[in-house]
């Protein structure tokens, strides 16, 4: 399924170049036309989605995937494998910042804490009757994130239009291996060949979303490499989330009570003041930034005089932090409201998943 830039100029020669997309593309759809989605990266290599693994999946498929995830069990390898595919050449086709139109219901930090997602869509409605933006952190602490990513995952490749998702400082390899999703696919598939599928996937996820050019919704905040949305538009994102940097910084950072930049106490990204926000939304004309990231016991908090809002949607956070959560939802109108919601009765294997994850910074 990849083609690099060698085996292009050998074959097309000098008149294919990395730089020349729409001609690059064109030549591939050409002669490979089993190739459906291509993306040119900075390293150098075309990323092509193959229409052979997914061709003989229609909707049907999707709902009856969707239906099982419903019931709380794990999808078969294969299917997951196809999901996989199929959301690659969905996302590949998304922004860096990914336009969401209004009325759409704004979700935080899930973290692997399925009934709790559960109770969640109770309150909030199921897709596609509610039109749903995630806001990254699917995996790693809780007990369920194979169950957890693969509905969200299953949900936007049933209704591409209605839900979106983008990637939290958890949809990384590294971060992965350390907090439990890896872990969690080893134990529930006996390899770790599910893992790389979703891992593979989280490169293609956009970095933020922005609702009608006036909410911008990062996982995590703001970076000094970046002033404008269109500074975020140019980053090439088919990548490991790096360990400095603009991708870095936006699913890492934190805002703060102390004005301009500051150093994370987390060890990446960057915390951010008052100062920083407000020129952010003044250069943008945003009216509010929307993140997740951060454990907030009510569900949702305000910072920098309302310019900035937290929402965290992972009631009783790890299974011991007592928090409420909350998810925002955004009007016609763009007014938002916040519906709260506790945590789903706890289950036995949940008290033990408490004592399996090492601590890091909340």
């Amino acid at each position: 399924s990849f083609v690099t830039v060698d085996d292009v100029a050998r074959e097309g020669g000098d008149r294919v170049r990395v730089g020349h997309q729409r001609d690059l593309i064109h030549w591939i759809l050409e002669r490979w036309c089993a190739v459906v989605v291509v993306v040119v990266t900075r390293r150098g290599r075309v990323r092509g989605v193959r229409d052979d693994a997914i061709e003989d999946y229609g909707n049907g498929d999707y709902d009856a995937m969707v239906a099982t995830l419903l019931e709380h069990k794990f999808l078969p390898e294969e299917e997951v494998l196809t999901l996989c595919d199929r959301a690659r050449g969905l996302l590949a086709e998304e922004s860096n910042v990914q336009l969401v139109r209004a009325p759409v219901t704004v979700v935080g930090d899930i973290h692997g804490q399925f009934h709790d997602m559960m109770e969640m869509f109770k309150m909030g409605g199921f897709a596609p009757d509610t039109n749903y933006l995630f806001l990254g952190d699917y995996v790693d602490r809780g007990y369920y994130s194979v169950e957890t990513v693969t509905l969200v995952v299953a949900l936007k490749v049933r209704y591409p239009d209605r839900v979106t998702i983008i990637r939290g400082n958890h949809e990384s390899r590294q971060i992965t291996q350390v907090y439990g999703f890896y872990d969690e696919c080893m134990r529930k598939y006996g390899h770790a060949g599910v893992w790389k599928a979703f891992t593979d996937l989280f490169d293609f996820m956009p970095l933020s979303a922005v609702v009608e050019n006036q909410i911008f919704c990062p996982h995590g905040g703001l970076s000094p490499s970046i002033d404008t949305l269109d500074d975020v538009r140019k980053i090439d994102r088919f990548a490991e989330v790096p360990h400095e940097g603009p991708v870095c910084d936006l699913v890492w950072s934190d805002p703060d009570d102390r004005a301009g930049w500051g150093m994370s106490p987390r060890g990446a990204g960057y915390t951010f003041g008052q100062d920083i926000t407000e020129q952010f939304n003044h250069n943008n004309g945003l009216k509010l930034i929307a993140r997740a990231h951060q454990l907030v016991m009510e569900g949702y908090l305000w910072h920098h005089e309302q310019s900035l809002v937290t929402i965290f949607s992972a009631p009783n956070y790890c299974y011991r932090c007592g928090n409420q959560a909350s998810i925002m939802e955004v009007n016609d109108n763009m007014e938002t409201e916040f519906l709260q919601f506790d945590p789903a009765p706890r289950r036995g294997e949940e008290q033990q998943a408490a004592k399996r994850v090492p601590d890091y910074f909340l």
